[in-house]
């Protein structure tokens, strides 16, 4: 009933901080969202319920109910919810992620020599402990007794604390799955943006999988060019998630391939429904649910798609670096109050 509604926009001053941008909110018609006719909607839904029960928000619980009860997954979206526009003056920008599986074991030996480790427990909540060269070049972390499994390759353990989690394939038959636990303090720094500005590699040509190879090539030039990401990520077992799942995102709940993306929380409610329109080589139009953060994750319309388990879905995600834009599905009593009265 709000199809060809004319596009009302509020500006308003978000306060979650010193380095949020000036957001604007444009509410669109469904009409206005690019191929949203074509889209598995019943598909999205059902990755909707799967954490809108953890939302706790008084105008997300009555969508949360109703959603239980749908047929028509298209005609739920359509009714209850209005989509949001958010923007903070930059463009909107894609970039994808997975679920490394790397093979490893229980105990250091010739071959797997490079552990994950959990978070110290003497590193004070919320405070900034050592960077990430000084843990390495300092061995602060040996004699701690916190090693959770041991890998093969610094650099897997590196692309394994940017993506946050991933599973282990151990020599004994067994699997461990690891999750995100916690960080050092420091932010994150993008590697390839560095390597483009020391004029190591143009601009178009950095991908995961480029990074990996140089690293390996110049391994001592390689160590040091990791440790210009001042952020290190510590590790914790995760136990209760089967291997047929994906992995937990940051409502601690498995998600799921090409239907969850990473967004900025400060932007973005945590469990809801977003529009994509990613362009590029790979153009997606599809409605996913955000489930998920990540440190590089920054802005309005900065968005990251999870791709899945595994080395293809990391060669998959690898390639992405496309523009477009994200639209929020919100409630509507939520969409609504963010125009001013008058």
């Amino acid at each position: 009933m709000m199809r060809g509604l004319l596009a009302l926009c509020v500006t308003l001053m978000l306060s979650w901080g010193a380095e949020m941008a000036e957001a604007r909110y444009t509410i669109l018609g469904f009409d206005q969202l690019e191929g949203w006719e074509g889209d598995e909607h019943r598909a999205a839904l059902d990755v909707f319920l799967n954490t809108c029960t953890d939302m706790d928000d008084p105008d997300w619980d009555p969508v949360c109910i109703l959603a239980r009860r749908q047929s028509n997954a298209r005609t739920f979206f359509e009714a209850f919810f209005r989509p949001v526009l958010i923007e903070d003056g930059n463009p909107g920008l894609f970039t994808g992620y997975f679920e490394p599986e790397l093979l490893g074991a229980r105990r250091p030996t010739q071959r797997f020599r490079y552990p994950l480790y959990r978070k110290p427990s003497t590193i004070p909540p919320g405070t900034a402990w050592y960077t990430r060269g000084e843990i390495e070049e300092q061995n602060l972390m040996d004699g701690r007794n916190l090693e959770i499994a041991w890998v093969e390759s610094p650099v897997d353990v590196f692309f394994l604390q940017v993506q946050g989690s991933g599973r282990i394939k151990l020599t004994d038959g067994g699997m461990i799955r690891v999750g995100y636990g916690g960080n050092n303090g420091h932010p994150y720094r993008s590697v390839g943006a560095e390597m483009v500005r020391r004029g190591l590699l143009p601009a178009h040509k950095v991908s995961a999988q480029v990074i990996r190879n140089w690293v390996q090539q110049f391994p001592q030039e390689g160590a040091r060019l990791l440790r210009h990401n001042p952020s290190f990520v510590f590790f914790r077992e995760v136990n209760r998630v089967s291997a047929d799942k994906g992995p937990l995102g940051a409502m601690n709940r498995s998600i799921t391939p090409n239907r969850t993306v990473a967004i900025d929380p400060s932007y973005v409610p945590l469990g809801a429904p977003v529009w994509l329109e990613k362009n590029g080589k790979t153009p997606i139009r599809r409605l996913m649910v955000a489930q998920d953060t990540g440190s590089a994750i920054k802005g309005a319309q900065r968005a990251d798609i999870f791709y899945g388990t595994g080395r293809e879905a990391g060669r998959t995600a690898g390639r992405i670096k496309d523009p477009g834009r994200i639209v929020v599905l919100m409630p509507i009593q939520r969409a609504f109050a963010l125009v001013p009265e008058g």
